[in-house]
């Protein structure tokens, strides 16, 4: 399948110096096993988590360290890097294995990756300046957002069980998988009698607070983010 990445540099009005860092961001393993996108896609997350967490102290210099932790969470997380990506239509660019073959869609988690990568290539190919307006442009919509503190779903689901059952929600880890710098940390909650609640995240801490929104949602307690990454 011929993809044209000139147009990829139109639309994001960057174009590349190197255009073989722009091809291999979007170069899926299943494509490639050896010219991929896994090592821009773990460069452009240091990247892209260095920009966010400039401009949060940018905006919010007497906010307390837990909030822009959470405010950082919330822009940085796979589904947020999915929804950047199909602004741009980053979907339509990114060579896989089935895209070749059944010229099928790529999946989203391979979508995001794609755009941490792509932050990754622009950054070696033209340094920080210009990944830093990309990425603070594409982002703004979000990041004004970020302006609402989010709640911690822990916090409310402790209260609620203190305060109705006497007790406190009770966690355990599932499971740790993944690379080291991208873990998938599986873990449940429960309180009282309640079913066991099972979620996702990069750390435990996020995992807790996914499986947290997930019991306060059955609850009809929820009102924050579906979840964090």
């Amino acid at each position: 399948m011929k993809i044209n990445h000139n147009l990829l540099e139109k639309k994001i009005n960057i174009e590349f110096k190197d255009k073989n860092k722009l091809v291999k961001s979007l170069t899926h393993k299943s494509f490639n096993s050896k010219e991929n996108n896994e090592k821009l896609e773990f460069l452009g997350d240091r990247v892209l988590g260095l920009v966010i967490s400039k401009k949060l102290l940018d905006l919010y210099p007497k906010e307390k360290e837990g909030v822009l932790d959470k405010k950082f969470a919330s822009l940085v997380n796979k589904n947020t890097c999915l929804q950047i990506a199909k602004k741009i239509n980053l979907d339509k660019f990114i060579l896989t294995l089935n895209s070749e073959k059944a010229k099928t869609p790529p999946q989203d988690k391979v979508i995001s990756d794609s755009c941490e990568a792509l932050i990754g290539a622009i950054y070696l190919d033209r340094g920080f300046n210009v990944v830093e307006k990309f990425i603070l442009d594409l982002w703004k919509e979000e990041i004004s957002k970020s302006k609402v503190t989010l709640i911690d779903a822990k916090t409310q689901l402790q209260e609620f069980s203190l305060k109705k059952y006497k007790k406190l929600p009770e966690y355990k880890m599932i499971s740790n998988t993944g690379p080291r710098h991208k873990p998938i940390i599986k873990v449940s909650v429960k309180i009282h009698n309640s079913k066991n609640f099972i979620a996702e995240g990069s750390s435990k801490k996020i995992a807790e607070q996914n499986a947290a929104i997930k019991c306060l949602n059955s609850l009809d307690l929820w009102f924050g983010m579906t979840q964090a990454t």
